[in-house]
């Protein structure tokens, strides 16, 4: 008759302790995350940030809607070119990060100021930070996701509404319309 050794019991403890801490570091960090995200959405700083036209036939894409940003094309047109970036890289920019520095209006919309290089920045003024990419310019994200059957409320999106904590990292919370009202999902029985 076959039984288990003293070693091999053992060894299923010592297995079930190590997949147990696992789990236990698995579920902290997550945890972690979450509290930090919602911190970041409870005590970041509101900014607008108008749409750039996006290519019609990937706006909509089922159940989330692509996204561009204007101050990303501004970023794009004062961020410094060479000739060495463009044969090394096969593009104008160079691949990497990067702070701007964006003004609000009196409407809490973000507004291109400066490339950000140091400077102080005033009372009405927000660091943000973007990413160089195969040739664009990205912010926290480039799509918007929404529940199945409500594209309609959100192709008249005008703005983004991004949290923007103390570090620069964005968190886009919501949509606005022209009227930098909230495009708020319909009620799950009344979308059907």
């Amino acid at each position: 008759m076959l039984g288990i050794g003293p070693s091999e019991n053992k060894q299923d403890k010592y297995l079930n302790l190590v997949a147990l801490a696992t789990l236990v570091i698995a579920l902290l960090l997550t945890n972690v995350s979450i509290y930090q995200k919602e911190q970041h959405i409870a005590h970041g700083r509101t900014v607008l940030l108008n749409l750039a036209p996006v290519d019609p036939r990937s706006l909509m894409q089922g159940d989330y809607m692509a996204l561009r940003f204007m101050v990303e094309n501004e970023i794009y047109n004062h961020h410094p070119r060479n000739e060495e970036d463009r044969s090394r890289w096969g593009n104008d920019l160079k691949p990497g990060d990067g702070m701007v520095v964006v003004e609000l209006d009196e409407n809490g919309v973000g507004i291109f100021n400066a490339l950000y290089d140091g400077q102080a920045l005033k009372e009405n003024q927000v660091l943000m930070k973007y990413r160089i990419r195969n040739d664009r310019v990205k912010f926290a994200t480039n799509a918007f996701f929404f529940e199945e059957g409500q594209a309609d409320i959100y192709e008249i999106a005008e703005y983004g509404q991004f949290r923007v904590n103390d570090d620069g990292e964005l968190l886009l919370v919501a949509m606005f319309d022209k009227n930098y009202q909230k495009l708020e999902p319909l009620p799950a029985n009344s979308a059907e």
